[in-house]
């Protein structure tokens, strides 16, 4: 066993040594081939993944690119999605929702390899993407007129802007709530922050023309229904104007200067931070200006919505009761240590992570050691645009031999601080904003 176990690490990583790119090439064929036209697994790709399976993948020619394999999905075997770090957490495989643990969230900007993905639907497969014909349609019925723009119209027509902006999972943190609620169950990694490059969202509306009569945005992207049927849409959801139209509100092709990750939405996606990630439409082929709410696919109570009003845990509340959630709540994340650092008596323990607040910023950082009794000031960097995470550091002493955790709270700049427990219950488990904690022995 011992050997065999050895030869499917080695069968994986010599894969991942050759680069994401060149592995997303062996394991998934990225190449116009008969044989691998449709993105299947390639037959180079067989010996591994079943060395990591421990059998033969039989069938292996019918897989859909992009999913993994079941024997694999839940396991410790050391397979990965392509492109992406191999201890990110794979919450499900269809359709595809992939957590980032908090200790790799340490970078200022989110690498590519460690975004987290949430899809609702099967992505378009790598060769059904070409970037030099994909288009974008501008239409509806508060446009003055359908207009479309291939990739290349919208880098040589309007000017080029990037920002650092938030995008997190509405139900980031469900995994708290109880009773439970449905859904994927995320901890505290359904977040990231990149920089962004594209266009203003603002100054391709105004270059089409936008009515009077304007109140929300919708969008469409090329992702399926994981049913299949080609007539259901995944989901097609969108922001009032007010949002549409802030200077941080891209159509981005680009990011941390890369092209955006497959699964995160090449080559084309919506970003507007700050709100529920669901907002960001990947895989983007159309902006619908509509002269009324959205009502798209997941624009329908329950989905991103919470009650109107505070509910008793576990209540069931009517669908006209619920509202859209719109701006994401204040938070925080500590990346480093990783809980269950262990530290020797005497020592200062440093501490750092990173806090945002939708579209506002934060005024106040703060750290405990004792549960939240006392509150010790942390450094908070400026962001560096609205809707970008701020940075924060701190070091604190742990006098005792024995067992501590590091709780972080931030404030926002109209007050409002993180709650130390769970805020109010809603059936989807969404916008669970209560202070992260992580666990220290001293020893």
């Amino acid at each position: 066993m011992e050997n065999n176990d050895n030869k499917k690490k080695v069968g994986i990583h010599e894969l991942y040594a050759k680069g994401p790119e060149e592995a997303d090439r062996l394991l998934w064929g990225r190449e116009s081939d008969p044989e691998t036209r449709r993105g299947f697994l390639r037959k180079g790709a067989l010996l591994a993944i079943g060395a990591a399976l421990g059998a033969p993948m039989v069938h292996a020619r019918h897989f859909p690119a992009g999913m993994i394999p079941a024997g694999l999905a839940n396991s410790d075997q050391p397979f990965q999605i392509p492109g992406k770090h191999p201890d990110l957490i794979v919450l499900n495989d269809r359709p595809l929702n992939v957590e980032t643990p908090a200790h790799l969230l340490d970078d200022k900007l989110t690498p590519g390899d460690k975004f987290f993905i949430r899809n609702n639907g099967i992505p378009p497969e790598m060769d059904e993407i070409d970037a030099n014909t994909w288009t974008l349609t501008i239409e509806g019925e508060s446009v003055s007129q359908k207009k479309t723009y291939s990739i290349q119209d919208l880098k040589s027509k309007f000017k080029h802007h990037t920002y650092e902006l938030v995008l997190e999972c509405g139900g980031n943190g469900r995994k708290e709530f109880s009773p439970p609620a449905k859904g994927n169950q995320w901890e505290v990694g359904a977040v990231g922050c990149a920089a962004w490059t594209g266009v203003r969202l603002k100054d391709v509306l105004q270059d089409v023309g936008i009515k009077s009569n304007a109140v929300y945005i919708g969008y469409e992207g090329m992702d399926r229904h994981v049913s299949g049927n080609p007539d259901k849409k995944p989901i097609s959801r969108g922001v009032p104007m007010d949002k549409a139209m802030m200077d941080e509100s891209l159509i981005a092709w680009s990011m941390n200067g890369q092209p955006i990750p497959h699964q995160n939405g090449y080559p084309l996606r919506l970003v507007l931070g700050g709100w529920p990630a669901s907002c960001s439409g990947k895989w983007l082929t159309k902006i619908l200006v509509r002269d009324r709410v959205h009502d798209g696919a997941k624009m329908a109570a329950p989905a991103y919505r919470v009650p109107c009003k505070p509910v008793a845990p576990g209540e069931k509340v009517k669908d006209e009761d619920m509202c859209i959630i719109e701006a994401m709540p204040v938070k925080s994340l500590i990346t480093y240590p990783k809980t269950g650092a262990t530290l020797k008596k005497g020592q200062k323990l440093p501490i750092r992570g990173h806090a945002w607040a939708g579209d506002l910023e934060v005024s106040k950082m703060e750290v405990s050691t004792d549960f939240g009794a006392t509150w010790q000031a942390a450094t908070l960097e400026k962001p560096s645009n609205r809707s970008a995470w701020q940075h924060f550091s701190a070091s604190v002493q742990l006098p005792e031999q024995g067992y501590y955790e590091v709780w972080a709270r931030a404030t926002d700049s109209e007050g409002r601080a993180q709650p130390m427990i769970l805020p109010g219950w809603n059936p989807k488990g969404y916008l669970n904003n209560a202070c992260h904690r992580i666990a220290v022995k001293v020893v």
